[in-house]
């Protein structure tokens, strides 16, 4: 039986239908954190301690923590702070990875091998327990939030821009370009450069998750954002004394981070099979 046109159906963006429903859930999160102030008329931070640890209700949707302040107006602040702090550090971690892969193709050779050992020397430290021997050495704050996750999150970019340079290396035009006169840094930005972007966009959302997880769990620990700011990672930690009497104020930010990684992890999947297609 013929399926052409009822597979095709099932592609947008060249994506898988799971990968159209992630794309939803997760633009769906950012609106939400994004449009916070539209969404909920409490101020985060406000307590009213006569109100604490209230179940959910018409007047607040997730009950309140036990400063009574309202669950969904910090969830949705909460998840202004980490995606930004995530979107940003992700962002840095591509772009220094893809230069460190352009350096190491543009020169070869010593250069090369000793950016590639560096990488290996990254990878070999594990790199949660990196991040947090930085985030602790210095003051907390967002951009050392940043700075903890930037370290060791370029690695992997780095690598996997290198072997798709390297591999485009190997293809009949490029050869062809070399063979025409083409220079080095003109094959280097008009043929390998975008044969890596590819690539580095899918693993831009499979990292995402995994900075998300661990901004949410240097904060979970103290060292991220400090009270009274809203932060995903903050919340399950001042919700822990209080889960037995209260679970929803540990429930709401653990789904918030398990969705949220969920979907950009699905999203990054969905990537590198069209990529790969």
């Amino acid at each position: 039986m013929w399926q052409g046109p009822k597979r095709q159906g099932l592609k947008w963006w060249g994506l898988t239908w799971t990968s159209q429903l992630s794309w939803c859930v997760f633009l769906g999160i950012l609106l939400a954190a994004v449009f916070a102030h539209l969404l909920t008329p409490y101020d985060p931070n406000e307590q009213a301690l006569l109100e604490r640890l209230l179940t959910p209700s018409l007047a607040h949707p997730l009950g309140t923590d036990h400063l009574g302040r309202d669950l969904l107006a910090r969830l949705l602040y909460g998840g202004r702070f980490s995606l930004l702090l995530s979107a940003i550090a992700t962002l840095f971690t591509a772009v220094i990875g893809l230069v460190v892969a352009l350096i190491s193709v543009r020169f070869g050779g010593w250069v090369d091998e000793a950016l590639m050992r560096l990488v290996d020397l990254f990878l070999s430290f594990p790199s949660f327990a990196l991040s947090l021997i930085i985030a602790a050495l210095l003051e907390p704050s967002f951009w050392t939030l940043v700075l903890a996750v930037c370290v060791t999150g370029w690695t992997p970019y780095a690598r996997l821009a290198r072997v798709a340079a390297l591999e485009t290396q190997t293809k009949v035009f490029v050869e062809a370009a070399r063979a025409l006169g083409g220079t080095r840094n003109r094959i280097l930005l008009k043929h390998l450069f975008p044969s890596m972007l590819s690539p580095v966009l899918a693993t831009v959302f499979l990292r995402f998750g995994h900075t998300l997880l661990s901004v949410a769990g240097l904060s979970f620990l103290g060292l991220g954002a400090q009270p009274p700011t809203a932060d995903w990672g903050a919340m399950l930690a001042e919700a822990r004394p209080y889960m037995q009497r209260s679970a929803t104020i540990m429930l709401v930010p653990g789904l918030a981070i398990f969705i949220t990684t969920m979907s950009v992890t699905l999203i990054g999947r969905g990537l590198t099979k069209s990529s790969r297609s």
